[in-house]
């Protein structure tokens, strides 16, 4: 009787500690996938925080981008927005240097009685024709005799680009122009790229202007 009762404790306490063991890897298994759980949103979380960073972080260069281009210094220096004006054309119409904004122009100050102006301007006409840079010859006309001498000028050279009158010499003075001729070269965003004092040949205009791509 006592090795009878003895058996069923035996078995008794085998069954439990049977038990006991299936019962902890349940709660092993069950944290693993608690802890695997947790890692896997964690990650999420990493990557939604990485994704959102990356977001701000373009936005930051775009805007600086912008910015910088927004507050680029009027000026007479490479690198300067060339310095708005408006005059009226030898042809009596109204025109500004921003009505050319989007074309690359070539801003040349000059007068009739100018020699090396006289030699230049054969250039500044092939130069004209062949490309596509925009040109404003802004005559100082208040040195002129007569306004009579800039058409005879402009029809003895045969010149087709046009011709703005500075008949008070305000943009000659915006522009600080000293000795003629001077010649800015402007990008399509009206920024200065080059500028020079004296005559350019035709060879040198293609190249700043080839420069300018």
């Amino acid at each position: 009787m006592k090795r009878i009762l003895l058996a069923v404790i035996l078995l008794g306490m085998f069954g439990w500690t049977i038990y006991e063991f299936v019962l902890s890897s349940d709660d092993v298994n069950s944290g693993k996938e608690t802890v695997q759980g947790n890692t896997e949103n964690d990650e999420s979380f990493k990557t939604d925080v990485e994704k959102a960073f990356e977001t701000a972080t373009a936005g930051e260069v775009e805007e600086t981008t912008e910015d910088t281009a927004a507050e680029k210094e009027i000026g007479l220096d490479v690198g300067n927005l060339a310095p708005d004006f408006q005059l009226t054309t030898l042809n009596g119409e109204e025109t500004s240097l921003s009505d050319y904004r989007g074309s690359k122009v070539m801003l040349n100050f000059w007068a009739t009685w100018c020699p090396p102006c006289r030699a230049e301007m054969p250039d500044m006409e092939k130069f004209y024709q062949d490309t596509d840079i925009e040109i404003l010859a802004v005559n100082l006309t208040e040195t002129e005799n007569h306004v009579n001498q800039v058409q005879k000028f402009a029809d003895e050279y045969e010149l087709t680009f046009p011709i703005l009158l500075d008949e008070v010499i305000e943009v000659a003075t915006l522009y600080a122009i000293q000795p003629v001729p001077t010649s800015f070269m402007i990008d399509s965003e009206g920024v200065i790229q080059f500028k020079t004092f004296g005559p350019l040949t035709y060879g040198q205009m293609v190249q700043v202007s080839e420069d300018m791509d």
